[in-house]
C-alpha cells in the first residue's frame, strides 16, 4: 500500500471527541455527512483544507477517548489517505483498521503542516518530499495489510468468509 499528499499535523492527546465532536455521532449514521466536521474543534477548516490522499499526522496517543468507531469512519469519508502517528490509543487503532483506515507508528517530529509525503507501507518508509529525507515507520502485520486493501474487516470477512491468514 502506497499512499501521498500533504500532512496536516496535530499533537498529542487527540481524542476521538478533537477527531469528530459529540454533538454530531448522534445525529446522523451518513458518514459523508459527519466527514465534514472531521477535526473542527481544533481546526474549523480542516475538511475544506484537506484533499483526498493527504495525512494527519499527530504525536502521541492518537485516539484516545471514547472506542466508538465513528472517529475513524469520519477521517476515512473525509479521504484521509492515513494517519500518522507516534502512538495510538488501542482500541483507536483497532477500529481504524477493523475500518479500513492506515494508521502508521513513526517518529512525525521531522514532518511540519504542509510537507509532500509518500507512504510506503511494504517497504517500511515514509519519504518527505519537502525535506527529502526518509523516516523509518513500524511495519503493519500481513493480515492487517491485507484486511486494509480489502477495506476493512467486515469486507474481507465478506471476500474470504473468516479470517484468511494466508
Amino acid at each position: 500500500m502506497q499512499f501521498s499528499g500533504k500532512a496536516h499535523k496535530f499533537g498529542d492527546d487527540v481524542n476521538t471527541d478533537y477527531i469528530i465532536s459529540g454533538k454530531y455521532k448522534f445525529k446522523t449514521l451518513d458518514m459523508k455527512a459527519l466527514a465534514k466536521h472531521v477535526m473542527e474543534d481544533l481546526d474549523p477548516n480542516f475538511y475544506e483544507k484537506v484533499s483526498p490522499g493527504d495525512f494527519i499526522v499527530a504525536g502521541t496517543n492518537f485516539g484516545c477517548g471514547s472506542s466508538r468507531e465513528q472517529a475513524p469512519l469520519a477521517i476515512k469519508y473525509a479521504d484521509v489517505g492515513a494517519v500518522l502517528a507516534k502512538s495510538f490509543a488501542r482500541i483507536f487503532y483497532r477500529n481504524a483498521i477493523n475500518t479500513g483506515l492506515p494508521v502508521v507508528e513513526c517518529d512525525t517530529d521531522q514532518i511540519a503542516p504542509g510537507d509532500e509525503l509518500f507512504v510506503d507501507l511494504a517497504a517500511g518508509v515514509i519519504t518527505n518530499r519537502t525535506k527529502r529525507i526518509t523516516l523509518p515507520i513500524k511495519p503493519l502485520p500481513e493480515v492487517m495489510i491485507k484486511i486494509l486493501n480489502d477495506g476493512g474487516l467486515a469486507a474481507h470477512f465478506r471476500k474470504y468468509g473468516g479470517f484468511n491468514l494466508g
